[in-house]
């Protein structure tokens, strides 16, 4: 396959859409408050009537009108809202950034399927990771040595056997998983097997800020590998968006959206990880917990983190959710655990409730 160019993608994302629509769809896109079938009601609403320029001089009180719910808490400055979706287009073309609509044949079909699904992405890299078979791997940013060979050599494989690895770039769990599959493509490259390196997975990173910046900064050169590797990085963040620590749960979603299945290789109590979790299963997605979840070194980890968290809930700073949430739990649930990307593909192919743990099997892994 023929490497596409930065502009052939950006011609891609634009060819069949007037500035006009995009301004319209780049406005709407920002707004917070609504969800994406509100910003579809108004784009129907505007398109033929102004567009963002007539969005940008709505009242909330008439945005109000036209999806027939109120915002009391909402914050709206519709001319800041148009200026910045102009900005925004501008770096887009400048750094030639695509984007896709939820309406577009390219969004991901698995995207559409959260209960709010993003009503435009933005992405740079190739859009071809999309097209294949996926898995999504998360876990903590506190790895342990053996949970960084876990989600190396998990990805590794995965790219190898053609599965797209989708993750979120942090450090730990993310980035190691990332590194993986980049591995099984340039291991081939300095082989000089170009055509083979085309056939390996890719791999999509979600970041949880604007499309235009890497979060964290430390990973810039394994984003621009991702890119050089047929990857991908995807937001629901345009340029110019204000950040908010509420993003890396949104982020999470669409890690556990894009693939049928999310295997965690290590998370403490109340990490964020589980929270990928609580999607997935929320999507009816498969979730598999990598034995080095249950590893001494990881176990020790949670250990301390357990003690914090206690004295969070005891100062009511956390949730008795967040305190008790576990991988232990889960799999006590009856989620399965699994050694490596054999076992998982293994573990697809049986049936659901084969891998639960009897007791022993639980005081074992857990002890």
């Amino acid at each position: 396959m023929q490497k596409i160019t930065k502009e052939q993608y950006w011609k891609q994302a634009t060819e069949t859409k007037t500035e006009y629509q995009i301004l319209l769809d780049f406005s709407l896109s920002r707004i917070t408050f609504l969800n994406t079938p509100e910003k579809e009601i108004l784009y129907g609403k505007l398109f033929d009537a102004g567009g963002a320029e007539k969005l940008s001089e709505m009242t909330l009180e008439e945005i109000s009108s036209f999806v027939m719910r109120s915002f009391p808490k909402a914050r709206w400055n519709g001319k800041e809202n148009f200026r910045n979706a102009k900005r925004a287009f501008e770096v887009c073309k400048k750094l030639k950034i695509g984007f896709l609509k939820i309406t577009d044949s390219d969004y991901p079909a698995m995207l559409k399927t959260v209960s709010n699904p993003p009503y435009m992405i933005f992405y740079r890299g190739s859009l071809e990771a999309f097209s294949q078979k996926s898995v999504s791997v998360v876990g903590t940013r506190q790895l342990s040595p053996e949970g960084k060979k876990a989600a190396f050599e998990f990805a590794k494989k995965a790219s190898e056997k053609g599965y797209c690895v989708v993750s979120g770039l942090a450090k730990g769990a993310d980035g190691f998983s990332h590194k993986g599959a980049l591995d099984a493509y340039f291991s081939l490259l300095e082989k000089g097997d170009e055509k083979a390196s085309l056939n390996v997975g890719k791999t999509v990173a979600v970041l949880p800020c604007n499309i235009d910046e890497i979060f964290p900064g430390v990973h810039v050169k394994l984003a621009e590998n991702i890119i050089k590797s047929g990857g991908c990085l995807i937001s629901e963040y345009a340029p110019f968006t204000d950040f908010g620590n509420w993003h890396f749960v949104q982020r999470n979603r669409i890690i556990a959206a894009l693939s049928p299945a999310t295997v965690v290789v290590e998370a403490p109590n109340g990490s964020g990880a589980l929270i990928t979790v609580d999607f997935a299963l929320e999507m009816s997605r498969d979730v598999m917990f990598h034995k080095a979840c249950f590893g001494d070194f990881a176990k020790k980890i949670n250990e301390g983190v357990k003690k914090n968290l206690e004295n969070q809930y005891n100062n009511k700073k956390i949730t008795k959710h967040k305190l008790e949430v576990s991988c232990e739990q889960f799999v006590r649930d009856g989620a399965p655990v699994i050694n490596d990307f054999d076992d998982y593909c293994r573990c697809l192919s049986e049936a659901p409730g084969e891998r639960g743990l009897n007791k022993i099997q639980q005081l074992e892994l857990f002890n």
